[in-house]
């Protein structure tokens, strides 16, 4: 598993680390009861805090995403998919909105962009 963190964006790194391991769960990447880094080893790899790192995945493990085997690890959660649905609709609405966004910015009405959405069925 390889986690990059940019110093430079302004996004906590906490949440960097969250969202990349999350992306790789959803994507498939990282399967079910796969094990990940241990939160020591983690922030020793990318030289951060382990209080950072402890962050992410307890992040990770209240949304249901990996779970925790004292004195064993963490775990990749066993796929939810009405959880999977609902992050993958969260992703669709931000879509949505940046959609909207750069239709008005371009004048296009609501029907102009559902004309353009029902092309890509050609």
């Amino acid at each position: 598993m390889h986690i990059l963190i940019d110093n430079k964006s302004g996004v906590p790194i906490y949440d960097q680390i969250y969202t990349q391991i999350k992306g790789l769960i959803i994507s498939g990447t990282l399967a079910e009861n796969d094990p990940l880094p241990s939160i020591r080893g983690l922030a020793k790899d990318l030289r951060i805090s382990v209080m950072t790192t402890k962050r992410a995945y307890d992040e990770l493990e209240r949304e249901g995403f990996i779970f925790t085997v004292p004195a064993k690890g963490c775990f990749v959660a066993p796929k939810n998919t009405e959880l999977l649905r609902e992050e993958h609709l969260r992703q669709i609405e931000e879509h949505l909105q940046e959609i909207r966004r750069l239709s008005a910015a371009c004048g296009l009405t609501r029907e102009d962009v559902i004309g353009l959405f029902s092309l890509l069925d050609d």
